[in-house]
């Protein structure tokens, strides 16, 4: 299951549509034609009180692949860092809202290049190490009346030095700082959607 978030609604991708419904599915599609997918997803954007949508197929990678076909792709990585203790992540406020270190992978740049990059430009530290892998969030958002597929690769890294953060304010970023472990159920909540779903998936939050 793959879930796509358009801010905070979503179009959920799966290959077993009985784990996908839930009270607030406002339309299924099962894949036919490209032009039929890319009728689906119009009317799903345009109709903002649907909440949630599931589109299914018999393979769910094929369906991951026909459904990035009707966007542009970005690829993005992004890491949720740790102090040498594990006691505190790193969390910024980036436009007004909760968010993790991120952003695009430049050309000859690995998934992990790129992560370790865009944390320390957007942090304002160094070295941070990588420790292992979380998993993906996909996000759609608008450039210049253009929908772009934004996928973002996330880690777990920490951080052993003793440098202060410092937000890169020409990314929007106005504040960063440790926050402990035992507050990400707060940080969650004011948050993105697809923020959460990683955490969900590194385990950090219990549904």
């Amino acid at each position: 299951m793959y879930k796509i978030f358009f801010k905070d609604r979503v179009v959920i991708l799966t290959d077993n549509i009985d784990l996908a419904i839930t009270d607030d599915v406002l339309g299924i599609h099962k894949l036919g034609s490209d032009g039929e997918l890319k009728k689906f997803l119009f009317d799903f954007e345009n109709t903002p009180e649907r909440k949630e949508a599931v589109i299914y197929h018999h393979n769910k990678r094929d369906l991951l692949q026909r459904f990035r076909n009707c966007y542009k792709n970005l690829l993005a990585a992004g890491g949720l860092v740790w102090n040498s203790e594990q006691t505190h992540f790193l969390g910024m406020t980036r436009l007004g809202r909760l968010d993790l270190p991120k952003g695009k992978v430049e050309k000859e740049e690995t998934f992990e290049m790129a992560a370790v990059r865009e944390v320390e430009e957007e942090c304002g530290i160094g070295g941070p190490e990588i420790t292992g892998k979380i998993g993906s969030s996909f996000h759609i958002y608008q450039i210049n009346q253009q929908s772009i597929l934004k996928e973002t690769k996330w880690f777990e890294m920490i951080y052993h030095g003793n440098e202060t953060p410092v937000p890169q304010q020409e990314e929007n970023i106005s504040e960063i700082k440790w926050i402990p472990k035992n507050e990400i159920k707060d940080f969650a909540g004011k948050t993105y959607p697809s923020i959460n779903e990683i955490l969900l998936k590194g385990g950090y939050l219990v549904t």
